[in-house]
C-alpha cells in the first residue's frame, strides 16, 4: 500500500511539473521579441582579415582581400511549427561591410515571440523592389552610393563587391582584382540563402537570441563554379569582373557562403 501510495504521490509531482512548465513555457512565447543576426566573414578556416593575409584559392591563386560587402534582403524566420514570420519589407535592406564591424550585426525587432528554427534572406536588391523605381528606393539607394554598392539608377545596384590583389602561377606581379555582381544583360542576378539552425533561436520579450553566421567569402569565386581571376585578367586593368554570364555562375556560388556556426539564448 505504500509502495502504491510512493507511486501515486510521485505521479502527481511530475504532471504539477509538466502542467507548470507547460504553463511557463505559454506564458514565455506571448508578446515581441529581437533577434540579433551577426554575419561573420572568413577565409576556408580562417577568420578574413583585410589588405594583410595570404588567401589561397584552390586554383592556385593567392588573394590578399581589401574590401568585401553584399547587401542581405528579405529576411523571413521560420518556427518550429513552420510558420513564417516576414520581416517588413521597407526595414529589410542592409549592407554588410567587412570594414564596418557595426554593420555586421544585423538587429531585428517587433518579432513574434517562439521557437525559430530557419532564416531565409536575399543577397541583393530584389528584382521587384528594384522595379517599383529609384523613388521608392529612397534612402537606401543613396546610403548603397555612398558604400560603393550602387552604379547609377539605371544600371542598378551591386548586390555584392569583392576587390582586393591577386597573384597566380602566370600573374607573379600583385594584381587588381574586382568582382561585382549585379544585373547584367538579362540577368539580374539576385538569389536567396535559407539556413537551419543548429540550435532553436528562442525569442521571448526578455531573450535576444545571436544567430551566428559564417559567410566564407572563397566560395565567390570558388564554390561549385570556380572562376580563375588569372583567366579574367585584362593586363593593366587588373581581373574585372563585373559583367557577363560568368556573373551568373558567382552568383549561383553564393548560397554556398553562408552556414550557420551556431544560437546564443541568452
Amino acid at each position: 500500500m505504500k509502495f502504491q501510495l510512493k507511486n501515486i504521490v510521485a505521479i502527481m509531482a511530475i504532471a504539477l511539473t509538466m502542467v507548470s512548465c507547460s504553463s511557463d513555457d505559454n506564458n514565455a512565447v506571448t508578446g515581441q521579441g529581437k533577434i540579433d543576426v551577426e554575419f561573420d566573414n572568413v577565409f576556408g578556416s580562417s577568420n578574413l582579415i583585410l589588405n594583410s593575409q595570404a588567401n589561397v584559392t584552390s586554383q592556385g591563386e593567392t588573394l590578399n582581400v581589401s574590401d568585401v560587402k553584399y547587401i542581405i534582403s528579405n529576411i523571413e524566420l521560420t518556427k518550429e511549427d513552420g510558420t513564417v514570420f516576414v520581416y517588413p519589407k521597407a526595414q529589410s535592406y542592409f549592407i554588410v561591410s567587412e570594414a564596418n564591424a557595426a554593420s555586421q550585426v544585423l538587429q531585428l525587432e517587433n518579432i513574434p515571440a517562439g521557437n525559430y528554427t530557419k532564416i531565409k534572406f536575399g543577397i541583393g536588391v530584389d528584382e521587384t523592389q528594384y522595379n517599383l523605381g529609384e523613388t521608392v528606393q529612397g534612402d537606401f539607394f543613396a546610403a548603397a552610393q555612398n558604400e560603393n554598392m550602387a552604379w547609377t539608377w539605371s544600371a542598378g545596384y551591386k548586390h555584392l563587391l569583392f576587390e582586393g590583389m591577386f597573384t597566380s602561377a602566370t600573374v607573379t606581379t600583385p594584381t587588381m582584382f574586382m568582382v561585382h555582381t549585379g544585373k547584367s544583360g538579362a540577368h539580374y542576378n539576385y538569389t536567396t540563402v535559407t539556413l537551419d539552425f543548429p540550435d532553436k533561436a528562442l525569442i521571448r520579450t526578455n531573450i535576444t537570441p545571436d544567430v551566428h553566421i559564417f559567410a566564407d567569402v572563397a566560395k565567390i569565386i570558388d564554390g561549385t563554379n570556380k572562376i580563375k581571376l588569372t583567366d579574367n585578367n585584362m593586363g593593366g586593368m587588373g581581373a574585372m569582373i563585373m559583367s557577363g554570364d560568368i556573373l551568373t555562375q558567382i552568383t549561383a556560388n553564393l548560397p554556398e557562403m553562408f552556414s550557420v556556426n551556431h544560437v546564443h539564448n541568452d
